[in-house]
């Protein structure tokens, strides 16, 4: 064994397996666990870890799942997607400070004689785009005194529903009135066209007439013409340009802030406009407009952005390449991904030191039919690993309670958690003979809840908390607290505290 650890560890991440209390429809509570039984009731070795909503970078009491549950464990801290991002800096105040917005802003008062165009999805559809971050941006430019600030409302009616439109524009409207009368909606243009992403120019053509030219429906009364469209059959999602405010359209030297966090649909629109167009176009796209993006849209664009992606530094499989120790991953086909680019931050290719073994998962239609899948041979690749003495850290996955739990099948999955329990033991049993110390948790749950109070059953993951075991052959480690609390973020830490190593400034989780 490398000498260079204080003690070397053994972390299993079993997909699907959270905490429930209650009996009913939980597969775990169902099968027979005794190694799992025996964990539980030490309580200065179980801790329970918070593995949904902003604990793992997603919104408030959005269910976790397996990528951003490995990805948070893997790195020590939790990775906001930009959504939450967003909300954060404008729940924080941080986003009237940011350093691209300020100088959107400057460029808006000295370079476009005071314009400052808005562009992007208004709905609360929150895959695209936040209603919220738009009206705060409105906020913002309010408070910032620019002189005419136009906003171009692409419409949804597919993350929402296809007549919500309406509805959106319409509080926009009252926020707008509400902060002064230099606060103008230009257009409005339904995202099918806005925002194509296959390359039919035709269509973004058409939201580019409007944008420049005023080309489309003029109308002083945008909520009226907006119903009288939905009666005529059309729908928010294919609303053709309605022209609001003339004065509106982009001109050259203007300021353009597009407020979509999500890039596919943005791409086409953004060259349009501030690129040479990709396609012949009839349309003179304004010369030396300052174009600023959300979050990054292409890596190729030469636009500033609000929000750039944020790079995961030292994730616990660098930092111990970097300490020049050797560590092991393996996991059946199902969860390679997991144990390897999302557990090591988004990084497709191995660390220093790190080797990797895929453990191919059965061949049948569906996981109901296979309930251990290859959890077996999965355990086998790590005792090997373990008896190698080479490695300092050993990690795995183990698929089953959340595969065949998706399937809805209740037995099965009652079977795969058994399955789950006698591979943990056999592991366990390596752990106690080779010296490792055990750690067990779970990226979020799935097993434990499968039944609907009607009966159907329940195939997604949970919000539940997860398990995270401290299990030590010596008898020596325990958690700081009886019956801890954590979040995800704390396993990495927690591990680096067990190795002896020092923990890097860029992990936010706690040593429990």
């Amino acid at each position: 064994m490398n000498q260079k650890v204080k003690r070397p560890v053994v972390l299993i991440c079993i997909d699907g397996w959270g905490i429930n209390q209650s009996d009913y429809g939980n597969a775990i509570l169902a099968a027979d666990t005794p190694v799992m039984d025996e964990f539980y009731s030490k309580r200065r070795n179980f801790a329970e870890l918070d593995a949904s909503g902003l604990a793992v970078g997603l919104p408030e009491g959005v269910m976790g799942n397996s990528e951003v549950g490995h990805l948070t464990i893997g790195s020590g801290r939790p990775q906001y997607q930009d959504l939450v991002r967003i909300d954060l800096a404008v729940k924080e105040g941080s986003l009237a400070k940011n350093e691209t917005l300020l100088e959107a802003i400057d460029r808006a008062k000295t370079v476009s004689n005071g314009r400052m165009h808005l562009l992007g999805l208004v709905s609360d559809g929150g895959v695209h785009s936040h209603e919220r971050h738009l009206h705060k941006l409105l906020e913002i430019l309010k408070d910032a005194n620019v002189p005419e600030v136009y906003v171009h409302a692409f419409t949804d009616g597919r993350d929402t529903d296809p007549h919500s439109g309406k509805g959106f524009i319409e509080k926009l409207l009252k926020h707008m009135r509400q902060l002064g009368e230099h606060m103008q909606l230009a257009t409005c243009t339904g995202r099918y066209y806005a925002m194509d992403r296959d390359k039919r120019w035709d269509r973004i053509d058409l939201a580019l007439r409007g944008l420049v030219n005023g080309d489309g429906e003029e109308t002083a009364d945008v909520l009226d013409t907006i119903q009288k469209r939905y009666d005529g059959g059309e729908t928010d999602e294919f609303l053709k340009p309605i022209i609001v405010c003339k004065k509106g359209c982009i001109t050259s030297k203007d300021t353009l802030l597009f407020f979509d966090f999500r890039s596919d649909r943005m791409r086409e629109i953004v060259q349009t406009l501030g690129q040479p167009a990709p396609y012949e176009t009839k349309v003179q796209v304004p010369k030396d407009l300052g174009i600023y993006c959300m979050s990054q849209y292409d890596i190729r664009f030469p636009f500033p952005v609000l929000f750039p992606p944020v790079e995961m530094k030292n994730v616990l499989a660098e930092w111990i390449g970097n300490h020049d120790l050797f560590q092991f991953h393996t996991a059946e086909t199902e969860k390679y991904a997991h144990v390897t680019f999302f557990f090591n931050g988004g990084v497709e290719k191995a660390y220093k030191g790190e080797d990797r073994k895929l453990i191919p998962s059965p061949k049948v239609p569906t996981y109901d039919l296979e309930p251990k899948m290859s959890m077996y041979q999965v355990g086998e690749a790590l005792i090997e690993a373990m008896k190698s003495g080479k490695y300092a850290f050993i990690m795995c996955n183990l698929a089953a309670p959340d595969m065949v739990g998706h399937t809805g099948v209740y037995e099965a999955t009652v079977e795969a958690c058994t399955h789950c329990d006698k591979v943990i033991g056999q592991i366990w049993k390596s752990c106690q003979e080779l010296g490792y110390v055990l750690c067990v948790t779970a990226d979020h749950g799935n097993a434990e809840c499968m039944l609907t109070e009607d009966g159907r059953p329940i195939t997604s993951h949970t919000t539940n908390f997860v398990p995270f075991i401290l299990a030590d052959p010596d008898g020596k480690l325990h958690f700081k607290e009886e019956s801890s609390k954590g979040t995800l973020a704390d396993v990495a830490p927690t591990i680096l505290s067990v190795m002896g190593l020092p923990i890097p400034k860029e992990m936010k989780g706690r040593v429990l």
